[in-house]
């Protein structure tokens, strides 16, 4: 925020200036203009696209990855604004082609570089996407891809949809945007909703409530097994049409394991509360039958857990093994393949006994 008010002179506090400049490409089908940008986003549907050469790309990541840049350049015609921490940016893949979109044109792809204090993260982000998709869960599609010298995981947005030769927009909100949470307390830790409060949502709006809360606690029991504990509100969506509500694909989906020594197993802590314990270490069984009760499911549902945690290594497994013969050959690779494994045995060992300790 604190970029964008220095990039356009204005104050980084004032939300409606901001977006003046940033919102006419949102999450979600709502796009926020200036009075005199009306007339042309209502009428005009062929604005102009501003297409990139691989260098023009290769250099906008470069600038995200080594300077934190705000996603678009001074020449960009289009105004675009995407939540979250790690930088990005959004762009639209027509006819082989990449570009900055304008008016009414949506952007259809977000690329994001890899963190520089991650190795191998976007690699990393892209094969836990992969396992999940593997494990029957709703994910956005993703790949890793090359622009000269510079590496992106380059995610289809699935807030868009194609209806005949037009990119429609569609409504998402995050789970603090349902609930009225503001983003900067998105950590059920620091007072952002819980797993409860996300399956009241889902039970009371969604158009599937049973098959959506399922969902919900097979993607909890993912991030337990993978170590991922950037899984907060933010990170949980739900996708609003005509007259259907449910619960959006899963994305931002990646693993702590790889960086032992960026956060140690025994001290990492998942976003959201299982049976009111955030230590990946400490939660065993009583943990998730708290857990699905207060999602108002029954019992048995923890089985759906123990699915997942005894099916990821070998879908893993896999999905590293195509990986490597489509040239994705970064060491997180094989890393990630036996940090799952060892971590998916300690996770079934926990929902045998009471608790879960490093042994």
């Amino acid at each position: 925020l604190r970029r964008w008010g220095s990039q356009f002179h204005v104050s980084a506090r004032n939300p409606f200036t901001l977006l003046a400049h940033v919102g006419e490409d949102c999450a979600g089908a709502v796009q926020f203009c200036r009075p005199d940008r009306v007339a042309e986003l209502l009428t005009k549907t062929d604005s102009p696209v501003r297409w990139l050469a691989e260098a023009e790309v290769a250099e906008t990541l470069r600038e995200l990855r080594t300077e934190n840049a705000t996603g678009r350049v001074a020449a960009d015609p289009g105004y675009f604004s995407l939540p979250g921490a790690q930088p990005k940016t959004a762009l639209l893949h027509q006819d082989g082609r990449w570009g900055v979109p304008s008016g009414r044109i949506p952007t259809t792809h977000i690329l994001k570089p890899p963190l520089g204090d991650l190795d191998g993260f976007a690699e990393n982000e892209h094969l836990c996407l992969r396992l999940a998709g593997a494990l029957g869960l709703p994910v956005a599609r993703s790949e890793v891809m090359r622009f000269a010298h510079e590496v992106a995981i380059v995610v289809e947005r699935y807030d868009r949809v194609v209806v005949g030769e037009w990119i429609a927009r569609v409504h998402q909100e995050d789970f603090c945007q349902a609930l009225g949470v503001p983003p900067r307390i998105k950590y059920q830790a620091e007072g952002g909703p819980g797993v409860g409060a996300m399956a009241a949502v889902l039970r009371e709006f969604s158009s599937a409530p049973d098959e959506d809360l399922d969902t919900l606690l097979r993607a909890l029991a993912l991030n337990w097994v993978i170590g991922g504990t950037d899984a907060h509100a933010k990170n949980f969506s739900v996708l609003i049409a005509a007259r259907q509500v449910r619960l959006a694909p899963l994305y931002d989906v990646a693993s702590v394991l790889p960086y032992p020594r960026r956060i140690p197993l025994q001290k990492a802590n998942l976003a959201l509360r299982v049976g009111g314990e955030y230590r990946l270490v400490k939660i065993g069984r009583r943990h998730w039958e708290r857990l699905v009760a207060e999602m108002g499911l029954g019992a048995d549902a923890v089985d759906r857990v123990r699915e997942v945690v005894r099916e990821a290594p070998s879908r893993m497994e896999d999905i590293c093994a195509a990986a490597r013969g489509e040239d994705i050959d970064h060491p997180v690779v094989d890393v990630l393949d036996d940090a799952v494994r060892r971590n998916a045995e300690r996770c079934l060992a926990a929902l045998d006994r009471e608790g879960y300790g490093m042994g």
